[in-house]
């Protein structure tokens, strides 16, 4: 969630630990991605001993849609380091001569690393289920009453569970080669929300089918926010501290993170059987280390705190538990839940996006009844289908796979933002601003126009390219560096409009001009470099070429670089 929330996000960006300990971000991704190399690898091994893991080995890492640019660059980043471990806690940065040796992939192989939107994964997978794989929320006859509806929604959890269950001990799974029922009854037009509920936020994308091919388009740009299932954390933390005072839950953090763990883990098992028809208490553990600094901290017992507080429906069990109504669980629920359903409603009154009647519901955090029960209510009215893979948990991981295997399956996609350059253009007396008038060499130019290379909300097609020429302005020079911009707004005219800010920077490594100066010690003649950028993969892309030599040139954009 920092790397979501951070404005600023640069390499150099810091995690702080709860004691006050601070690391560099990139190094703590870095770590956690070699650990998933190597225990993939040793899974891979085990099937396959011969396998050779250089250019055999096709990595997908998955990231919110509503991730920006210079998120998604920082997990490419993080992928291409290797962390090397001194001791336990202190790491440092590898010798660069070593860089082929470990980060999941190397600099010079990045084709071999992919970066999927999670919920256009999951759509992706979605389209493979045959009917038995699908919980249709929508489907209960009329007239069951709560009970009926209970018994449905509980039923159909608890066949989901298990088959997360079995799933989670299987290394393989198997998917139709064509497209599974449900989708073989859509036809070219139909179109379909993919809600995708995680920890940290909820990643909304609307598709369209697209035929012969079964490709998708996308129809409004990706949205939704931090409202993961983390949100329901973040509030029993709050009702501890309305307890016991939000101090102390402070320091107890601080001084005893380990059992602090134990404590959210304990509450994860509870909320996980939360439900929205459950009629018994929920039992939490709190773990001796809390009871005991609570005793010494606050100078008496914490059943005379719960007393004590003015929250009346936890109370404390003779078992040593807090004992948690059903109404304190939803209240924990609650903010999320409709924040969840609040972006759902937002994206559906969207014009681009009438007339759909089918919403898939994915995500760790779509396992839960509460979430499941909430979502169908308010939107079932609307006459729309709501749907949940049996394997709700690993949708997005199965179908991150299928993805890897062809990532052209997207064919469209919308822009968030709208990108271009500042540049001079010739000043125009009454159409361009007095203040950006620039004389020079006796010519009148507008400073600062923003020249736009693609507008929010434009569909671009995958491989689309936007062409611009580039001239060095020195003979000689090595590096061509032009500052780009962006924006929410698709009419910005200056790059120093409100909203307007620089985003990035595209840099052009020019070699030796043949026959220029570096050469033999003449000027060279005009030079052109031609770069071409897509917009519509899941990464923005550049590429440049020469015009004279007709030779490739470096070219990469840098997100990363404010």
């Amino acid at each position: 969630m920092k790397i979501h929330s951070t404005t600023d996000l640069t390499l150099k960006t810091q995690l702080e630990a709860v004691n006050g300990k601070k690391m560099p971000a990139l190094e703590v991704f870095a770590h956690a991605l070699r650990f998933f190399k190597e225990h993939a690898l040793q899974e891979l091994r085990e099937q396959c001993p011969s396998l050779l893991e250089k250019d055999t080995v096709r990595w997908v890492l998955t990231v919110p849609a509503i991730w920006k640019q210079p998120a998604k660059q920082f997990m490419r980043e993080a992928a291409y380091l290797v962390p090397f471990q001194c001791d336990a806690w202190s790491m440092m940065l590898p010798n660069p001569a070593n860089h082929h040796q470990a980060g999941l992939v190397s600099r010079e192989d990045a084709e071999q690393l992919l970066i999927a939107l999670e919920p256009e994964a999951a759509s992706v997978y979605c389209r493979k289920l045959r009917l038995h794989q699908l919980v249709d929320l929508s489907s209960r006859a009329p007239g069951r009453g709560c009970l009926g509806e209970r018994r449905s929604i509980d039923s159909s959890f608890r066949q989901a569970r298990e088959q997360l269950r079995r799933s989670r001990h299987s290394r393989t799974f198997l998917v139709e080669s064509g497209v599974g029922e449900l989708w073989a009854d859509m036809q070219a037009g139909d179109r379909y929300v993919v809600a995708d509920c995680g920890g940290g936020t909820v990643d909304l994308t609307v598709h369209q089918l697209e035929q012969p091919h079964g490709t998708l388009k996308e129809l409004y740009k990706a949205s939704g926010g931090p409202c993961g299932a983390v949100g329901v954390d973040l509030a029993f933390e709050q009702l501890l501290g309305r307890i016991f005072g939000e101090d102390f839950i402070t320091t107890f953090k601080r001084q005893r993170p380990a059992a602090w763990v134990d404590l959210t883990i304990a509450f994860e098992a509870r909320k996980r059987t939360a439900g929205p028809h459950r009629t018994g208490a929920l039992n939490i553990s709190l773990p001796f280390s809390f009871i005991d600094f609570y005793r010494k901290q606050g100078g008496h017992n914490v059943e005379t705190a719960l007393r004590k507080s003015s929250v009346n429906f936890v109370k404390w069990s003779s078992h040593g538990m807090l004992r948690m109504s059903c109404e304190a669980m939803n209240e924990l629920f609650q903010p999320t839940v409709s924040g969840i359903i609040q972006h759902i409603e937002a994206l559906l009154e969207r014009p681009e996006v009438q007339g759909v009647k089918l919403l898939f519901l994915v995500g760790g955090f779509a396992e839960s009844a509460m979430l499941q029960h909430a979502v169908q209510a308010a939107l079932g009215a609307r006459g729309l289908r709501v749907v949940v893979p049996h394997d709700v948990a690993l949708t997005i991981l199965k179908g991150a796979v299928l993805f890897g295997q062809a990532p052209g399956v997207v064919r469209v996609r919308r822009s968030p933002l709208t990108y271009g350059v500042g540049v001079l253009n010739r000043f125009v007396a009454g159409v361009h601003p007095p203040d950006k008038l620039l004389v020079r060499d006796g010519r009148r130019w507008c400073t600062d126009v923003f020249e736009r290379f693609v507008a929010a909300e434009q569909s671009v097609a995958l491989g689309e390219e936007v062409r611009r020429s580039y001239c060095p302005a020195r003979p000689g020079q090595r590096r061509v560096l032009i500052n780009l911009y962006c924006c929410a707004a698709e009419d910005a005219r200056f790059i120093t409009d409100p909203g307007v800010r620089k985003c990035g920077a595209l840099s052009l490594e020019l070699e030796p001009a043949e026959g220029g100066p570096d050469a033999a010690g003449m000027p060279p003649g005009r030079r052109e470099i031609r770069a071409a950028m897509q917009f519509g993969d899941t990464e923005i892309k550049v590429t440049a070429v020469d015009v004279s030599t007709n030779r490739s040139v470096r070219a990469a954009i840098d997100f990363l670089s404010n």
